[in-house]
């Protein structure tokens, strides 16, 4: 059950603002990674939110980070983790093969927690997760970031309030960075498919939930995939290693509103365009540019033409998308999340999406996937 302080932290004082919740971060190394990179400073930049708790692989890496990071409470074993009365939500930010066994005992404690998207290495583990998180009545939240973030959140209503008119088409290209010809070592576990964590699944699956939160979802669809680098390059040593994830993967539909979509996602980056996303409608069009495929980062630009324009514009983003200042780069998506969470968890509210809607999100990466095994329309 939830903590006497977690039910304290949620109620607002006459005096001054709510006191925070206490957090607890499975995977924040001292060595970096995303913990470090992206959930620390996100933290940090977000009322109502303390760092009190973190999980690493050994009792030395534990200590290092909370030495590090001033954190009072380290642990190698994220049950212990997820037991301690000053802990209430629960951060899950280790590699997708150990998110079943990272995220289970944190459900069961009935402590909130908010894990790493891919949620599982693949849908029945997704789907497991769900089920455990509702048997036990956990508040969950998935890392779907790119919806929170400020420039896809102001597409989203530029859209809605009929910039581009009806949407007639969406055309999306982007490099995914890694699963190219060379891959650091810190990072092989990403060649082998079955551990859950591509092309497909990590900066596919990030832009497509944001494309589907703007535009609506696929009516229907087909898909092609491939493997064109069978055989990569470690960085550091030069050796070769097998590359069984998909580096390329094509997708056409139509979304349920009608219009007609076509997405292409590469391995590796390009030397032309690395991130292109079209909207066209019967009044205008909007066009997102960025030099990376990873839109969850948030570091992309918006331009927009409608009516009698003749040419693009640049449409920056409203200063009241922004409500963090002072954080940037790939955490300031991963801020914004927070803060929609706080204000989730203090009015009850579901505006960050939960495990029900990442068992959605796999099931679309599913219908894509066998799509392209069975080369028919899902």
């Amino acid at each position: 059950m939830p903590s006497s302080m977690t039910q304290r932290t949620i109620t607002r004082t006459n005096t001054g603002p709510l006191k925070p919740l206490g957090v607890g971060v499975v995977g924040l190394s001292a060595d970096g990674g995303w913990g470090q990179r992206g959930h620390l400073p996100a933290l940090r930049a977000v009322d109502g939110f303390e760092l009190r708790g973190l999980t690493a692989s050994t009792p030395e890496s534990a200590a290092r980070a909370a030495e590090k990071y001033g954190v009072p409470l380290a642990f190698t074993d994220p049950a212990e983790l997820a037991a301690h009365d000053d802990i209430d939500l629960i951060v899950v930010s280790v590699r997708v093969p150990r998110h079943r066994e990272t995220i289970t005992p944190a459900l069961e404690s009935g402590k909130t927690v908010l894990s790493e998207w891919p949620l599982a290495v693949d849908l029945a583990e997704a789907e497991e997760l769900a089920a455990l998180a509702d048997r036990h009545g956990a508040r969950t939240a998935v890392g779907l970031q790119a919806r929170s973030a400020p420039g896809v959140r102001y597409v989203r209503d530029l859209i809605a309030d009929g910039y581009v008119g009806e949407v007639l088409s969406t055309t999306l290209v982007g490099s995914g960075g890694g699963w190219g010809p060379v891959i650091g070592a810190g990072s092989a576990y990403l060649a082998d498919r079955a551990n859950g964590a591509t092309l497909l699944t990590i900066p596919f699956g990030h832009t497509l939930d944001a494309l589907t939160m703007c535009l609506g979802g696929f009516a229907s669809l087909g898909a092609t995939t491939a493997t064109r680098r069978p055989r990569v390059r470690v960085a550091e040593t030069g050796e070769p290693l097998t590359m069984t994830a998909e580096d390329q993967i094509a997708v056409s539909g139509e979304l349920e509103g009608g219009a007609v979509a076509s997405l292409h996602y590469r391995g590796g980056s390009s030397r032309g365009t690395n991130l292109r996303w079209e909207i066209n409608g019967t009044e205008g069009d909007l066009v997102i540019t960025g030099d990376t495929g990873h839109l969850q980062f948030g570091q992309f630009g918006i331009a927009g033409a409608r009516g009698d324009d003749s040419a693009l514009r640049d449409l920056p983003v409203p200063e009241r998308y922004r409500s963090l200042p002072g954080v940037d780069g790939p955490a300031e998506a991963v801020a914004h999340a927070y803060a929609q969470l706080r204000t989730d968890i203090e009015e009850g509210t579901s505006v960050v999406p939960g495990f029900a809607h990442a068992v959605e999100h796999h099931r679309l990466l599913d219908r894509i996937a066998r799509a392209a095994a069975s080369g028919t329309r899902q």
